[in-house]
């Protein structure tokens, strides 16, 4: 009896053992051990020569790449929920299949906007440093020190009431906050219901309404800057903003313009806007308490990237076995 060629799968960086296991157990899968970024010359050589690509956010899948990739080249299967890395149209123009790993780090996501949300206003940040600089101690106790804000009782302000908004805003609910949401259309009537919330078809008169804001939406050309200059400058003095999304979604320089000048209160980052490279005045803003900043974590959770690898090994095995794949991505136009 013949057996049957496995496909040849090669792995952009490091991936959970268990998963990286299954690979070789499944495929003709080439790892990468030491989890060094691939270079754009090494990612060339691999599309000339693999059946499969497996990149995640951090690999840059442009239309050149994607020309310079060899007949045999026939699936992209990114360890990844966002796509904005990958050129699907030019992908789709060479026959190249898309997929993705959505729907597995929606309750990963929210709980990390959940604890930047509780962070920023209570100065958890700052108070962590006191006890791990010089030494380690502190005069103790005061009425008046380390005073932050409450959130109970306050307005949060949702951009992106998908999957990730939708949990986040569970999250708020429960901590006692009022939800208002601005999303490309409204939810379902039921989980308004639900979650009471208010939705604004004008993300500039919930801007200027809420206490804290919170960044859910996808990186796509529509949403670059969307959070601009003017659209900060909305924002009470008061308020906070916190993104778990994408760094491109707010106008960066604007945003520290802004902390700066003390026309928000605060804010909480997880992502950046030229990864992995974060602006040296943020970085001084931390140290001034006035953002808290994190290293692009929200998903960072074992069950979460073990997860994602099934998906990307489902949707390898359902291609080669001649079927359409679970997560397929479409193209907005061939």
């Amino acid at each position: 009896m013949t057996l049957k060629k496995k496909p040849k799968v090669y792995i952009t960086r490091k991936l959970p053992d268990q998963v990286e296991t299954r690979m070789r157990e499944l495929f003709d899968a080439e790892l990468n051990v030491d989890d060094r970024p691939r270079t754009a010359e090494e990612l060339v050589q691999a599309v000339q020569q693999c059946d499969v690509l497996v990149p995640t956010v951090t690999d840059r899948i442009d239309q050149a790449l994607i020309e310079a990739a060899g007949p045999q080249l026939k699936l992209i299967a990114s360890f990844s929920n966002g796509i904005d890395h990958i050129d699907i149209d030019a992908a789709a123009r060479k026959g190249i299949t898309v997929t993705n790993t959505p729907n597995v780090l929606t309750e990963d996501t929210a709980d990390m906007t959940m604890a930047l949300i509780l962070a920023v206003p209570r100065r958890l940040a700052e108070g962590a440093q006191v006890l791990t600089t010089k030494t380690g101690e502190w005069a103790g106790w005061s009425p008046t020190w380390m005073l932050g804000h409450r959130i109970w009782g306050k307005r949060i302000g949702i951009i992106g009431m998908g999957r990730i908004g939708t949990a986040v805003a569970r999250r708020a609910k429960a901590f006692g906050l009022s939800i208002h949401y601005h999303n490309r259309k409204r939810v379902n009537p039921a989980t308004e219901e639900a979650l009471e919330a208010t939705y604004w078809d004008s993300l500039d008169q919930m801007l200027a309404r809420v206490d804290i804001v919170s960044v859910n939406c996808p990186s796509t050309p529509a949403t670059f800057h969307l959070l601009s200059a003017r659209r900060l400058a909305l924002m009470q003095p008061t308020s906070y903003l916190v993104n778990t999304a994408r760094g491109d979604v707010i106008d960066e320089q604007a945003l520290i313009a802004c902390l700066k000048a003390g026309k928000i209160a605060g804010a909480g980052l997880d992502v950046f806007e030229n990864e992995p490279k974060v602006n040296p005045k943020l970085v001084k803003l931390a140290q001034e308490g006035k953002v808290t900043l994190l290293p692009h974590m929200s998903s960072a959770t074992i069950e979460g990237r073990i997860d994602m690898g099934e998906k990307v090994i489902i949707n390898i095995r359902t291609y080669f076995d001649g079927h359409r794949p679970p997560n397929r991505v479409l193209p907005n136009r061939v």
